[in-house]
């Protein structure tokens, strides 16, 4: 069940807030660009996130005005403005001292707010943040003209149906699930107007000249290869903010939910509690089926928004109802698709055909991928280990409606009566050596 989402009032204004867990310390989670702090629980990366943060703290994540579930405003908020928001919603959530954790956009006020506000403030995390998004002949690491004016095209042309993942999330930009899942946040975050009003805010942005006004202790976090935000601006924080920390990582990814989140994730509570969590990591053998929605992007376009909104919350309930039926435990929904393990590869391998069939009968066409091998048990029923990597692979594969699986899948199974079609031997990407694949005879 989600955490309930609250108000605080702002003025006039209502900014839609959580809290999550009871930890012996606030932390209060300032997004970047735009949020709904409800669907972010629809996304298993976020939410994972969310809830490492409410094992160690009384999280309090929240929308900016203007975004997400908080009322809606006719110009984006100035900084200012944005402080007294959080101020009212920590107010509102009983929170008289907390940690701040401001997202990329969400620096800013989380730098001007550590700045005015220091007896309110604990301690200061700043993730893939800058005090000036926008280039100056006095700042070569923000947007040119061009990028900002590319940016802005951007947003008008493909609001709701991911715009800027190429920006923020290289790695997944031709990824449909991903491209989905973001512009689904992106229509839940904000409106098209709006979307584009918060960039053009955060042109007008500068915060240098408070960073040596701020005394709190503060961790800056930063991936080295991403666009979105240049690690000189980074670097440029830890020079100017008193003993500040900087933890660099290696990636292209603007969000802290790809790479190497754990680690990410370790030093935030390591610098916020004092202590580094221990890695405990069990390994079990099991089957991990993979599912995704053929063509999935190119159906929402040609049915709409609203139609292919209720098709994609029928094939979820069919495929839930299919995992329940042969017990699959559900790991991860990417959007269109689903991550399963099963004790047994029979059952995975008879469950994934019944998903096939049941989803058939809604007018859509699956392709799975099952594998069976030795995985890793990871924080918050994550899985991690060569055989998950194998399963993704061997589904990416798998053709419109076939079931497609490795040979251990099919050695496991036999004596079922279930007949295979050979599907030869492939190199599996970031896989050592060949590997024979077969499919479920139709």
């Amino acid at each position: 069940m989600n955490p309930q989402t609250r108000y605080a009032k702002s003025g006039r204004v209502s900014i839609a807030y959580q809290v999550v867990g009871d930890g012996p310390i606030d932390l209060v989670f300032i997004p970047g660009y735009v949020s709904n702090v409800e669907q972010y629980w629809e996304m298993p990366a976020a939410a994972r996130a969310f809830r490492r943060f409410a094992s160690f703290a009384r999280l309090i994540p929240w929308d900016k005005r203007g975004t997400g579930l908080s009322d809606p405003v006719a110009r984006v908020p100035t900084l200012d403005e944005r402080v007294e928001d959080l101020r009212a919603v920590m107010d509102a959530a009983g929170s008289e001292r907390a940690a701040l954790m401001g997202i990329s956009e969400g620096g800013p006020v989380a730098l001007l707010f550590a700045a005015t506000h220091p007896e309110r403030v604990s301690a200061l995390v700043l993730y893939g943040t800058t005090p000036k998004f926008r280039a100056s002949p006095d700042w070569e690491w923000g947007w040119s003209s061009q990028q900002f004016s590319d940016i802005l095209e951007d947003v008008d042309q493909k609001w709701g149906q991911g715009a800027l993942l190429g920006m923020f999330a290289p790695s997944l930009a031709n990824e449909p699930a991903a491209v989905e899942a973001y512009g689904r946040l992106q229509r839940t975050g904000a409106s098209p107007a709006m979307g584009r009003a918060v960039f053009e805010a955060v042109d007008q942005v500068d915060c240098r000249d408070i960073l040596p006004a701020i005394s709190v202790p503060t961790l800056i976090l930063h991936r080295t290869d991403e666009c979105a935000v240049r690690v000189e601006a980074a670097r440029y924080m830890a020079q100017h903010i008193r003993g500040a920390k900087l933890v660099e990582y290696p990636g292209i990814d603007h969000s802290f939910l790809l790479g190497d989140t754990d680690r990410v994730l370790d030093d935030i509570e390591e610098f916020l509690t004092g202590v580094r969590p221990g890695r405990v990591v069990d390994r079990v053998l099991a089957t991990v089926l993979f599912t995704d929605i053929v063509a999935s992007t190119e159906r929402a376009v040609q049915m709409g928004d609203r139609r292919w909104r209720d098709l994609l919350a029928a094939h979820d309930a069919a495929v839930r109802r299919e995992l329940v039926a042969f017990g699959g435990k559900e790991i991860n929904w990417t959007g269109d698709g689903f991550v399963a393990t099963f004790a047994g590869p029979s059952r995975a391998l008879e469950c994934a055909c019944s998903v096939r069939d049941a989803v058939r009968r809604l007018g859509i066409d699956i392709r799975a991928g099952l594998h069976t091998g030795e995985c890793e048990l990871l924080a918050g029923d994550q899985l991690g280990g060569l055989a998950v990597h194998i399963g993704a692979r061997v589904a990416a594969l798998a053709g419109a409606g076939e079931v497609l699986l490795s040979s251990m899948v099919k050695d496991l199974v036999a004596g079922s009566g279930i007949e295979f079609v050979e599907r030869g031997r492939h190199t599996l990407k970031g896989v050592p050596g060949e590997w024979n694949l077969f499919a479920v005879k139709v």
